[in-house]
């Protein structure tokens, strides 16, 4: 492969997408060297979803005193190092093919960037691609539009030492701005506190007349950010500590951010689980967080757990990968790795599909992902198989599902397996349903229970389901072959499927 072309496919230097047609992902590992941060993460999974195989940071702190001194921090520089040296030794033991590694904001602003570049590879053999901010906004864009196709409005990347935002339309990435405001870089700054409010302001109205004011929604990017939106959930007592797509409203938001500099933090800390180093950024980058809201006025705020990593990835997929719906195709994985019979969650949404003809199609791709998740969890013991396809559907990494669609899936697995919810130990993140869409939940989950037991192959081959909403009535017809099939149990779960339906019942054998 010649240098141009090794160009062509920035630091992974090879075609990661060589097949538009791809369903799954070869092992690839991602080293990112931030102002902050030393990560690696091992993708696999589905093409379009990538699953974290192996997910490790360690807060060096490499842009620490970077304001002061133009130089990366010396203690960060022994930290990082010895990071990725045992970040290589990992990805050797997992025979990965060789590390593609991307450097951000301090090592390309500070004097000893280059320096340092070289000493990483002459001792560990890797070479970090030192990306721009520019360069860095487009891919942290390009990682929200991994997880959400349809994102619409404005992406904020908050590092350690910079902080940048892309607009986001169309699936495509528009103009992009960066500035220095990262916490790590700020924290050092001279004059007190109000001189450091009025550089925020002041960089912060620049940045809003160089990319489009007032959007729909903010997606933020980052670990502060994230740090930030633990509070909040802690602050509301918000019941699924799941990040990625967690919202928050303006008005509320501005609450946890006050909440902040009036809380205690260290006590914040440990129920969030965040570390004293990112903890300690918090109050600044929570200064930021409220002056862009103040600017940019945005209707909601969402939080996005995929960033530059992703985006690297997104970066190198055709558009006829691109197109497909990240939340299917993860649930494609799984079922194919996990499901006794693979193939099967697509029959089965063939054969309740009448149930759910009328729903808009937001709501029958969460029906057609959860069937092929249906199966997933057999492995589980019978008598919790319930709660783990819960836990499995709210905490697993799937992208393209908001915090009520993900409950929503959940709910309908839970009954997949169970009749009744009144004992679960996890009642109250369903409260982030209504009443009307938890019963639409269970009616899915019941057909789920029949149609998955009354055949274990083509059940649309043996049966059609008819239902008519307005006379609520159901009606099985089934084929003479099939009848045998029907027997007491199958017999008793459609009944339950009635009753979830608060519907007549009809069963018909042809002859």
């Amino acid at each position: 492969m010649d240098g141009q072309e090794e160009h062509q496919w920035g630091p992974f230097g090879r075609p990661l997408f060589a097949d538009p047609s791809v369903r799954d992902l070869s092992r690839v590992g991602v080293l990112d060297v931030g102002s902050n941060s030393v990560r690696l993460v091992v993708f696999d999974g589905a093409a379009r979803s990538p699953a974290y195989f192996f997910n490790e940071k360690v807060l060096c702190g490499l842009g620490a005193g970077l304001g002061e001194t133009g130089r990366l921090n010396p203690e960060g520089r022994v930290r990082a190092l010895a990071a990725i040296r045992r970040f290589r030794a990992l990805a050797e033991g997992m025979k990965l093919p060789p590390l593609s590694a991307v450097a951000t904001a301090a090592v390309r602003e500070a004097e000893d960037g280059e320096e340092f570049c070289a000493e990483v590879e002459r001792e560990t053999g890797i070479r970090l691609y030192v990306i721009d901010g520019l360069e860095e906004a487009r891919l942290s864009a390009q990682g929200v539009l991994l997880g959400w196709p349809d994102a619409s409005g404005l992406m904020c990347d908050i590092g350690g030492a910079s902080m940048e935002l892309a607009e986001i339309a169309d699936g495509k990435v528009g103009r992009r701005v960066t500035s220095g405001l990262g916490p790590l870089k700020l924290a050092g700054m001279k004059g007190g506190k109000k001189a450091l409010k009025a550089h925020i302001r002041a960089e912060i109205e620049d940045l809003a007349t160089r990319v489009s004011p007032h959007p729909e929604r903010l997606f933020l990017v980052g670990g502060s950010w994230r740090a930030i939106a633990k509070l909040d959930m802690l602050r509301r007592g918000y019941p699924l500590w799941v990040l990625h797509e967690y919202r928050m409203h303006p008005t509320e938001l501005k609450k946890t951010l006050d909440w902040i500099g009036k809380t205690d933090l260290e006590a914040a800390r440990l129920k969030t689980s965040t570390s004293a180093t990112r903890m300690a950024l918090v109050p600044v980058a929570a200064m930021v967080l409220k002056r862009l809201i103040q600017t940019f006025r945005p209707h909601e705020i969402a939080v996005s757990a995929y960033g530059i990593r992703e985006g690297l990835l997104y970066e190198q997929m055709p558009d006829k990968l691109r197109a497909r719906d990240p939340l299917i195709e993860a649930c494609r994985f799984y079922e194919k790795k996990d499901a006794r019979l693979p193939g099967f969650g697509k029959q089965l949404f063939a054969f309740l599909y009448p149930l759910f003809r009328s729903e808009p199609e937001s709501r029958r791709r969460i029906v057609k992902a959860a069937c092929l998740l249906h199966d997933v969890s057999w492995r589980a013991h019978p008598d919790f198989r319930h709660e783990v396809t819960f836990e499995a559907a709210t905490r697993a990494n799937l992208g393209g599902l908001t915090h009520a669609e993900r409950v929503f899936l959940g709910v309908s697995l839970l009954h997949r397996y169970k009749s009744s919810r009144d004992d679960c130990h996890f009642r109250d993140i369903f409260s982030i349903l209504s009443d009307k869409e938890l019963a639409k939940a269970e009616v899915l989950g019941k057909a789920m229970r029949f149609g998955a037991m009354f055949t274990i192959d083509r059940p649309a081959d043996k049966a059609r389901i008819d239902w008519r909403p307005k006379k609520k009535e159901l009606r099985l017809t089934i084929q003479p072959e099939a009848a045998d099939l029907f027997g007491e149990v199958a017999r008793n779960r459609f009944e339950s499927l009635a009753r979830a339906l608060g519907a007549s019942t009809e069963v018909r054998v042809l002859r």
